[in-house]
């Protein structure tokens, strides 16, 4: 895979963004505590800022990534990304603070023009075979800076402070667009009408993925698991609290141990990936996770929510590595931006209507019911990709 150009210096940029991302969102979120008092509004505020833009503007960002260059939209929007973290550190050099609110959410929001972009080069230049290993190889990427970035991005700005912090992200910000300008120049094919309107492609893009069987059936999976994800993703500290009678600083090994667990996950799956089918390593995926969801809501042993908590993570690039396999490969490459900001929006919403129903449910039953319906949720989603796969066997057998 690091032999094609395209995937290599993806995966390079990629590094340096993912490193300026955890920085910054760790120095934003212990700098403004500190000033604040920990107060939950603005705290709050932080993940507003970050997770906003995905609903805002990724359909948008999709459509917008499908009718402009890609290697010059993720350029563009990697070297935004810096001048933004700039003009933040000037302003909160003159006292406004709020600035880094601002400038953390004009940087997820230029992030939802760059990832689709990423997507169209990986379906135009990486070769059927070897496409599900980059994206698992993508997924892996995520999952170590799950583990590192927050270490990381907490050292930093322990010991150098907010302003450091600051630089270091825009210098790395500045890098992964230097980096991607090293790609060969895009080509002139044009795979949109230029003289079509943004809201018509935007409407067209949906029309295209509800008309799609293999997407239609993804989006709904993507939805139910990610309410699913969303009960249960409030309520880990009551597992380490009333299940496992642990202090609540016992939740960070639960963390990293889930972390360390997705590390060798992807990696085995990058190796197993072209042996097998997309479909298949999807719903395995799920069906694993949703039997661990329920086993950690049951458990009240250490040990055992340890090692189910290192099978979910194993298993879990084996979700998003499918999960984006199957829109890649399922997806002409005109649709390809606005395909992947439709999705993304569907599963960040459910998740985050999830997450604000978790609390009323676990008051209203108990903790063991809120992770049991999670579980046979994720299996209600599985199920619908069964037809998928029997479509594939019938296509094969032809």
């Amino acid at each position: 895979m690091f032999t094609n150009r395209y995937v290599r210096t993806i995966i390079f940029s990629r590094v340096l963004l993912h490193l300026g991302i955890w920085i910054r969102n760790y120095a934003v979120l212990l700098y403004v505590t500190d000033l604040t008092d920990n107060n939950p509004v603005y705290v709050s505020l932080i993940s507003v800022a970050e997770f906003a833009p995905i609903f805002l503007f990724a359909l948008i960002g999709g459509t917008l990534a499908d009718r402009w260059k890609p290697k010059r939209t993720m350029v563009g929007s990697d070297l935004l990304s810096s001048l933004s973290v700039v003009a933040v550190l000037i302003a909160l050099l003159s006292g406004g603070w709020m600035a880094l609110l601002i400038g953390s959410f004009i940087s997820a929001s230029l992030s939802q023009f760059s990832q689709p972009s990423a997507m169209k080069l990986y379906k135009r230049h990486v070769p059927g075979e070897q496409l599900q290993s980059v994206m698992a190889m993508s997924q892996t990427l995520a999952a170590i800076f799950m583990v590192l970035g927050p270490v990381v991005g907490t050292i930093i700005f322990l010991k150098l402070g907010i302003h450091v912090s600051l630089i270091l992200t825009a210098v790395l910000f500045l890098g992964s667009s230097f980096i991607l300008a090293t790609l060969p120049r895009d080509t002139d094919e044009s795979t949109t009408n230029e003289d079509s309107s943004v809201a018509k492609e935007l409407i067209a893009g949906l029309n295209y993925v509800w008309s799609n069987l293999s997407l239609r059936t993804l989006i709904l999976t993507f939805a139910v698991v990610g309410f699913a994800s969303g009960l249960t993703q409030p309520l880990q500290i009551f597992i380490v609290v009333e299940q496992l009678g642990q202090e609540k600083s016992f939740l960070q090994w639960l963390v990293m141990t889930n972390g360390a667990a997705m590390l060798i996950g992807g990696a085995v799956i990058m190796g197993a990936a072209k042996k097998v089918k997309p479909q298949l390593l999807f719903v395995s995926g799920l069906l694993v996770t949703a039997v661990c969801t329920i086993g950690i809501g049951a458990s009240t042993v250490i040990w055992l929510t340890l090692v189910l908590l290192i099978i979910s993570g194993f298993v879990y690039p084996a979700i998003q590595g499918g999960i984006q396999t199957l829109i890649v490969r399922n997806t002409e490459m005109a649709y390809i931006g606005r395909v992947s900001g439709a999705i993304m929006p569907v599963f960040m919403g459910m998740m985050v209507i999830g997450m604000f129903l978790s609390g009323y449910l676990k008051n209203s039953f108990s903790l063991l019911t809120v992770y049991v319906i999670s579980g046979v949720l994720i299996i209600a989603g599985s199920s619908f990709i069964l037809p998928l796969i029997r479509e594939t066997r019938k296509r094969s057998i032809l």
